[in-house]
């Protein structure tokens, strides 16, 4: 409940700070419910994925492509869940990654993951922009290594043998805790934050 209580406070708290420090970028924000969901549900995912990371610290044997599905799939399956029902589109992205899916979609990405390298203290911002021929506004959020997380991303000769078998291009491993790990990704189209304001006003 405490978790909850304070992954809610720390969205909102994000939002503000976003309009703070932000004055140009927070002009062009979305629907204010529409961004505070995200927050919000991106909140959510993270502390999902550093609950099942921490698993793999108190494992007893090594981490196989099994471990993999029950500890990275699920997060993935919840982004793609959040995509279908809100009509956004929420991916991983990272410069240093280990699937190719999840490398940045376009300069704007790549972009945003250099503004969280220079300011460690950021956690998230929005712009607008247009992804795939559509304008609409897309949120980003950093993603930090957890001491979890280098079971599989820490030095590369130590990486899980089905990480080396299965993923010969694999940039993801040298880390550190504290490294940026990569970021969130969620791009709100603005037809359905024009959507859900005609709803609202019916």
């Amino acid at each position: 409940m405490f978790r909850i209580l304070s992954n809610t406070i720390l969205g909102f708290s994000l939002i503000g700070l976003v309009i703070l420090g932000y004055p140009a970028i927070a002009q062009a924000q979305p629907e204010p419910a529409q961004l505070a969901k995200a927050v919000q549900e991106i909140e959510n995912l993270d502390a999902m994925r550093s609950g099942l990371a921490a698993y793999l610290e108190d494992a007893t044997e090594p981490p196989t492509a099994e471990t993999m599905k029950q500890v990275c799939k699920p997060v993935g399956m919840k982004a793609m869940q959040l995509s279908q029902e809100n009509g956004w589109q929420v991916k991983q992205i990272a410069k240093r990654y280990r699937n190719p899916a999840h490398k940045p979609d376009n300069l704007a990405a790549t972009t945003a993951l250099s503004t969280f390298e220079q300011s460690p203290e950021l956690m998230g911002f929005w712009e607008k922009e247009t992804l795939n021929d559509q304008t609409g506004t897309r949120y980003y959020r950093r993603i930090n290594v957890e001491a979890s997380c280098l079971v599989c991303h820490g030095f590369k000769d130590n990486r899980p043998q089905f990480v080396k078998d299965n993923y010969p291009q694999d940039l993801a491993y040298d880390f550190k805790v504290g490294d940026l790990r990569g970021m969130y990704a969620v791009f709100i189209p603005d037809s359905v934050q024009q959507s859900v304001q005609a709803a609202l006003s019916e």
